[in-house]
């Protein structure tokens, strides 16, 4: 193996210059002094997800209850949310895909970029089902994220690109062959015994120019037992450099460098749908924290409507017992005490039904921690409706939009690498023109043939003698280092250049590939024209929605006060004996009604401002969310610090 020491060190240092291509590694490693050479062949090891919940959680518990205020929840979700933790997974995915696309390799199918809206409250919406925040505004299809495009499906179709990873290759053989011949004049023997050791090295290299570079170094020990060889045993070494250069299909810097070019702009489109999520998680637990303080509303309507009833009851009790009452009044107050309780008991299961969907939203463990399932969530943040609303015209809200909904710039992407798959796909049309290069030098050493020969010419006693030395040429006479020194003073130089060219002479196969992305790339082109329009409308009928909502809540607010007031009246004049008890219900009903009426248009308030956020792209300014903050589950707003306060 002394001989190939040579060969070996070239070798090493030629693998050494020429380092692979590498994106940022997923954990830090520690160098040492074997990691340049170990770090490719090494897997990247990534942290096992962490399911528990953050100390926030913990912090706003006390004797059993959460005391959570709209920026608390908002900022579990940050910390806690499946949702937003699994869509952290796609800008790690998307760098490997980047690795991948540097060493020359088409991208993997990685298709995960959907966006999760979350839950419904509970009852499917409870009191307001209508101001589906990802739902389609009206005409031509959907206005959420149901029609992002993805640009992430990457076709095969186009050129092939080379291998950018350098590979080195190693081919040790020892051998030995026995072969019976029919004649001995060329070898000198009837049975030709051969023992042969071969040692090839090289390493191949391709280029973003449409380049591949190809070095071998191949070494030969032969040993024989013929006496015709002048060296015994000889050694055949040889290095080569061939290049093969496309120049019409494949060739080209930027046309070799399209997978590249498209892994990086799925990065970028990555923290899109990153972003995406995150905002539609927020939107979603506005609504169910709103949800669930509108459902403790609602449980106080019943709860006061049940007062009511019941006080209504024992004073009919009471006149009935004097006699100023006939009994039959008493069945209907008790009727009407036994339907509020039901309403109240309704009322309360839906509380309890949407803060377990809400501490399923803003923990990691959900309820299957059963402290946390037990908890019951206070909300501390009541809705609140604005003296004024910032009126803002409708083309600024739509500039808006266009410049903050994360959606149209996955579309301009996808569209940008659907152009790059074609470029690619374009270049299959030509036909393949290839130059080709070889450049090799040929070296041969050994020793004096010591096997003994026939001479058939001299006399009797000299039929059989050895090879004398000076018989032969001297300048191969040596070991390995005198091949090694023929090889670099390239004494047996060897070249060729040619051209390969192969045309298709229907080319139907890169005809329909053509045409196939083509297409897609007008489809997808159509497709972000339709989420314009959407979003356009969507922003109008959020607009009039928001003034819609605003209008309902005033005039809700105004008919519960009349309807407060005509109660009160009732109520006087049925003391008096003026009025009867259907009257005096009815009047209770009403307030209730009015009271519920009066709910449900804030609540409807609350979600069409949300609304109104998210379709202008502003919800993350809305409720101060720090995309940084988000892409980590590390938020640096403090718990707030609340009292403790016994629950209604």
């Amino acid at each position: 193996m002394k001989r190939n020491q040579a060969a070996v060190s070239v070798l090493c240092a030629a693998a050494t210059l020429t380092a692979p291509m590498r994106a940022q590694t997923a954990a830090v490693e520690t160098p040492s002094w074997h990691s340049s050479f170990t770090r490719p062949y090494t897997p990247r090891k990534y942290s096992p997800v962490d399911f528990s919940n953050s100390h926030r959680l913990e912090s706003l518990m006390r004797a059993g209850r959460i005391y959570l205020s709209l920026q608390d929840a908002i900022a579990l979700a940050l910390e806690n949310n499946l949702d937003i933790e699994y869509a952290r997974y796609g800008p790690r995915i998307a760098d490997s895909d980047i690795l991948r696309a540097s060493a020359g390799q088409l991208l993997r199918n990685n298709s995960g970029t959907g966006v999760s809206s979350g839950p419904s409250s509970a009852g499917g919406g409870g009191v307001l089902a209508g101001a589906n925040l990802l739902g389609s505004g009206g005409g031509g299809g959907g206005g959420g994220n149901a029609s992002i495009l993805s640009g992430f499906t990457i076709q095969a179709a186009g050129t092939t690109i080379p291998n950018l990873d350098p590979v080195v290759f190693a081919n040790v053989n020892t051998g030995h062959s026995t072969s019976p011949l029919a004649s001995q004049f060329v070898t000198g023997t009837n049975f030709l015994v051969s023992e042969r050791k071969t040692f090839n090295y090289g390493i191949q290299q391709g280029f973003l120019t449409g380049t591949t570079a190809t070095f071998g170094w191949n070494n030969s020990i032969l040993r024989q037992n013929s006496p015709n060889n002048d060296f015994n045993p000889s050694t055949n070494s040889a290095f080569g450099l061939s290049f093969r250069q496309k120049l019409l299909q494949g060739w080209g810097r930027s046309l070799n460098a399209r997978q590249i070019t498209i892994a990086k702009n799925n990065r970028v489109a990555s923290d899109l749908v990153f972003r995406s999520q995150v905002i539609a998680t927020i939107s979603n637990v506005v609504n169910l924290y709103f949800d669930l303080v509108t459902f403790n509303e609602i449980l106080d309507v019943r709860k006061q409507a049940l007062a009511l009833n019941q006080k209504l009851y024992q004073d009919n009790r009471r006149r009935v017992q004097i006699g100023t009452l006939a009994p039959i009044e008493i069945v209907q107050a008790e009727a009407e005490v036994a339907t509020s309780q039901q309403e109240v008991t309704n009322a309360e299961t839906q509380v309890e039904q949407q803060e377990q969907i809400l501490k399923n939203v803003l923990s990691r463990t959900g309820v299957d921690s059963l402290m946390l399932a037990e908890a019951r969530i206070v909300p501390t943040t009541k809705i609140q409706v604005a003296d004024s609303e910032a009126i803002e015209p409708i083309q600024d809200l739509v500039a808006k939009a266009m410049i903050a909904r994360p959606e149209l710039e996955q579309n301009r992407i996808a569209i940008e690498n659907s152009k790059l798959s074609i470029k690619g796909t374009k270049s299959a049309l030509m036909p393949s023109l290839d130059l080709t290069a070889d450049l090799s030098n040929n070296a041969l050493s050994g020793q004096v043939n010591t096997v003994p020969f026939v001479n058939p010419a001299g006399s009797p006693s000299n039929l059989v003698r050895t090879r004398d030395p000076n018989s032969v040429n001297q300048f191969f006479l040596g070991g390995y280092g005198t091949a090694v020194g023929q090889l670099f003073r390239r004494n047996f130089p060897d070249y060729s250049i040619g051209f390969s060219l192969n045309i298709p002479l229907r080319n139907r196969a890169a005809q329909a590939d053509l045409a196939n992305v083509e297409l897609d790339l007008r489809r997808q082109e159509i497709r972000d024209k339709q989420q314009r329009n959407d979003i356009r409308l969507n922003v109008l009928n959020a607009m009039i929605a928001l003034k819609q909502a605003r209008t309902a809540y005033e005039t809700s607010v105004k008919a519960r006060t009349l309807r407060e007031q005509t109660l009160n009246a009732e109520r006087k004049k049925y003391t008096l004996g003026a009025s009867s008890l259907l009257n005096v219900i009815i009047a209770q009903r009403d307030l209730a009604t009015g009271q519920f009426a009066e709910v449900s248009a804030l609540s409807t308030y609350a979600r069409a401002r949300n609304q109104m956020n998210f379709m202008t792209g502003q919800t993350l300014q809305a409720h101060e969310v720090k995309i940084e903050e988000a892409k980590t589950g590390l938020v640096s707003t403090p718990s707030a610090l609340l009292p403790v306060l016994d629950p209604k």
